[in-house]
């Protein structure tokens, strides 16, 4: 008969193998491979301008632009 640390050693190996290989959904390596492109997009959004008075550096979403230049605030604005 097996004693109780060979049980437990067999029972953590049939849980590896399970979660490596059986498990529901897609492996991590197939999950991977989709968000860079998701990611890529997120960048692309997300550049970060200079404003054109103080020169702090702000997110292309929150900047104010006016004449064609990129402001961090009203008061850089000056509107």
């Amino acid at each position: 008969m097996l004693s109780l640390p060979k049980l437990l050693v067999i029972g953590l190996v049939i849980a590896a193998v399970y979660y490596l290989f059986i498990r529901k959904g897609k492996p991590a390596s197939e999950t991977n491979e989709q968000t860079p492109k998701k990611k890529s997009d997120k960048k692309q959004e997300d550049i970060m301008v200079e404003c054109a008075k103080c020169g702090t550096f702000v997110s292309s979403k929150e900047a104010l632009i006016k004449d064609g230049q990129y402001f961090c605030s009203k008061e850089c604005a000056a509107l």
